[in-house]
């Protein structure tokens, strides 16, 4: 089972290049990074707030994909992932471009791991009406997976419409960057993971065992394999227990959560997880 870890990194906090060099020598297979353009203050929906995250992290976080091309430029081996970027919120021909070029320039290390959203009024700004969040979403990932993949791609559907072009660099990644959901054991999650993504990013992993059957129908039902499937519980706080639970269930990937702080704060949190890495770690692909 490989170990990775995820921070919600901010302008005052440890750097992104030195946070994931500092986790790839300590044997840690993955860094993911959240994304949050911005916190509006007229949210009626608070943060959802988990154990080590505070609002001043929503208000300052950093933007996942620049974070990562620095972490991509001092590592050699570590996963580089999105925790999860709000793919909804963005124009899908130009952040198709930053993930294939980040993939690209890492040599194929990236993990797109992509999520619906919780904050109305974030998606608002952006232009994106609530209720049809998932639809748009599902679009815009079609739309990347299309220029990533065809020589002239071309995507037409009811949020996104784009004639044959050309766009390079493609992902060194094929036929696709690997691409998880995130979001709670839910069908409209499992039927999103079934239909365009690789593997399923619970937060916290509770309850994934019961889960797990609903998954793999949903898989199943599209015509896949569902041994095919990773799941990849997010923002765990370790225990052995915990752990050795994971590894009977067959996960292969565990991220786990350290809260973002300046390096002598973080630096000794990772520290604290080694001994997981010796224990539990396995970082064959």
């Amino acid at each position: 089972m490989r170990l990775g870890i995820t921070a919600f990194l901010t302008d005052l906090a440890m750097g992104p290049a030195d946070l994931a060099r500092a986790a790839e020598d300590r044997g840690f297979h993955s860094l993911y990074l959240p994304e949050h353009t911005h916190l509006p203050v007229r949210a009626d929906t608070p943060p959802a707030l988990v154990e080590g995250v505070h609002p001043d992290d929503y208000r300052r976080s950093l933007d996942p994909l620049v974070a990562l091309a620095t972490a991509a430029s001092v590592t050699g081996r570590i996963k580089l992932g999105t925790g999860v970027v709000l793919v909804a919120q963005h124009d899908p021909i130009v952040l198709a471009k930053q993930i294939a070029t980040l993939d690209h320039l890492s040599g194929g290390r990236v993990v797109l791991g992509i999520g619906f959203g919780w904050n109305r009024a974030e998606a608002a700004d952006h232009g994106v009406e609530f209720r049809m969040r998932r639809e748009v979403a599902r679009e815009h990932v079609l739309c990347m997976q299309a220029l990533w993949t065809e020589e002239q791609a071309a995507f037409h559907g009811a949020h996104v419409s784009l004639d044959p072009c050309w766009s390079w660099p493609k992902p060194i990644q094929r036929p696709r960057v690997t691409t998880l959901v995130g979001g709670g054991a839910h069908p409209s999650v499992f039927a999103a993971v079934a239909e365009y993504a690789d593997g399923w990013m619970p937060i916290g992993g509770s309850g994934l065992a019961a889960a797990l059957s609903e998954l793999r129908r949903a898989v199943a039902a599209r015509g896949r394999d569902p041994e095919d499937v990773r799941v990849v519980p997010f923002g765990t706080v370790p225990t052995d227990q915990k752990l050795a639970h994971y590894q009977e269930l067959g996960i292969g990937e565990v991220v786990l959560r350290v809260p973002s702080g300046a390096s002598a704060q973080m630096l000794p949190v990772l520290d604290g997880l080694v001994p997981f890495v010796e224990r539990f770690g396995d970082d064959g692909d």
